[in-house]
């Protein structure tokens, strides 16, 4: 082969990330979310030394909720770089799955978050330290107002589909039959409470507003313990909010197919199998490639008079409307004519003119059978009045090689006949002593089977 002396050497990982990074900063939509970015640092670490002055773990826990906000920019980030990117020989159906594990890792941190809020509550219900609010109501509006700004202000593609697309929480539950009661009584709130509410801008305002009924309770009356409680409701609040989004990523991940989109596709499957020329459809396959992408693979069996083309489009418009990456095999109709003979016949009995003898095999036990209707012989039954050539239900198939026929067949004499030229051809009363054969046209038709010791 060709010997290139200068080859590029291989980027590292870090190479190949700042080269995509590189490239998503070249475009100016991505400009808005990096200076979000940024800010999202400043106040996470200024929210994280307002913590730890206060010693306040429900401020914590609320800060959390920040750190996820910038989890779900490097999303936003992901889903501009999968738009970018086409697909390669490697990754055929393109780049979609990252931004779907980038919304799986996201949730799954922040529940991992709420379960560290609520080991730490743990612990401090046995020794509850004493709580500063100097900072406290201060870092619950600079975090309440950043969230807000963030997921108001920059359209996150991955996790607003998500976001509509899960199941709903048990918050969101319970505030949509609070706002069903509100509408009860003043109707004209319908509009803006009835809908499905937004689960992230849901979250932050119940985690400000539990941290201002603890910054009143411990201004108050110095119950400490209060704090405790909120970072509990905080936390459980994150994990019911984040956990059905995590399902319905992960099942995203794991190939499976919409639960609401089964009837659109069994009706589309049905429609199919009834165009002309299709036979059956078979061995169908869809799953969900990201988020409101469906890929799927299906056979086709038509008829052999059925032209392909004019099918696959067929079935490619009716399936395309809801399955948009798509592969559709096509075959004809495949039916076996039945054969004389499941072995080969060898060269030498080609040449049927050099045959004359219809070779039987030799039957096991043969003294204990009737050679005339080769059936085991009974002492006490009377012999049959006519036998046939029937070798029995063990014996293998017989291939007549004779080539000298006439219209009937293989030389059977189908007049009628005087029954001493029957005598004459051998046909005898067994035990009579006369001579055993057989009513044939062959001359050298052997008096056993599998022996031939007449007429050689």
């Amino acid at each position: 082969g060709t010997i290139h002396l200068f080859r590029k050497s291989q980027r590292s990982l870090v190479g190949k990330l700042t080269h995509e990074f590189r490239l998503v900063a070249a475009d100016r939509r991505s400009w808005k979310i990096l200076l979000f970015g940024a800010i999202n640092l400043v106040c996470i670490g200024f929210l994280l030394m307002w913590c730890s002055s206060t010693n306040s773990i429900a401020l914590t826990a609320y800060t959390y909720l920040t750190i996820f906000d910038l989890f779900s920019l490097i999303t936003c980030l992901i889903s501009y770089w999968v738009m970018m990117k086409k697909p390669s020989p490697v990754y055929s159906f393109g780049f979609e799955r990252f931004e779907v594990l980038a919304v799986f890792a996201s949730t799954v941190l922040a529940q991992l978050g709420a379960l560290f809020i609520l080991k730490e509550s743990a612990e401090r219900f046995l020794d509850q330290p004493e709580i500063h609010t100097g900072r406290l109501l201060v870092g619950t509006f600079v975090a309440l107002f950043f969230n807000l700004f963030t997921m108001l202000s920059i359209r996150n593609k991955p996790f607003a589909y998500v976001s509509e697309a899960a199941s709903t929480s048990w918050l969101q539950e319970h505030v949509a039959d609070l706002s069903r009661s509100i509408c009860g009584i003043i109707p004209g709130l319908s509009s803006i409470f009835l809908p499905r509410m937004n689960p992230f801008v849901l979250i932050d305002i119940a985690g400000a507003l539990a941290l201002c009924i603890t910054y009143m309770l411990i201004e108050i009356n110095n119950y400490f313990a209060v704090d405790t409680a909120s970072a509990i409701a905080i936390a459980l609040m994150t994990f019911g909010t984040m956990y059905p989004m995590s399902v319905y990523s992960g099942k995203v991940l794991l190939q499976t197919t919409p639960p609401h989109v089964i009837g659109q596709l069994d009706k589309l499957l049905r429609e199919v199998s009834t165009l002309d020329g299709v036979l059956e459809v078979r061995n169908e396959h869809f799953w969900t490639l990201g988020f409101g992408t469906l890929a799927g693979s299906v056979h086709v069996r038509i008829r052999r008079d059925a032209n392909e083309q004019m099918v696959l489009a067929h079935v490619t418009n009716r399936l395309y409307t809801l399955v948009s990456t798509l592969t559709v095999q096509i075959f004809k109709d495949d039916w076996i004519r039945p054969t004389l003979s499941s072995v080969p016949i060898a060269n030498n009995i080609l040449n049927l003119s050099d045959h004359h003898v219809i070779p039987m095999p030799s039957l096991k036990a043969a003294d204990n059978l009737n050679p005339v209707t080769s059936t085991p012989a009974k002492p006490s039954s009377p012999p049959p009045e006519f036998s046939f050539n029937t070798p029995g239900k063990n014996v293998s198939p017989v291939i007549l090689l004779n080539t000298q026929t006439k219209p009937y067949g293989l030389g059977f004499n189908h007049g009628s006949a005087p029954y001493s030229s029957v005598l004459n051809q051998g046909l005898g009363i067994p035990g009579m002593g006369a001579a055993q054969g057989f009513r044939t046209g062959f001359t050298n038709v052997p008096s056993r089977y599998g022996t031939n010791t007449r007429g050689q």
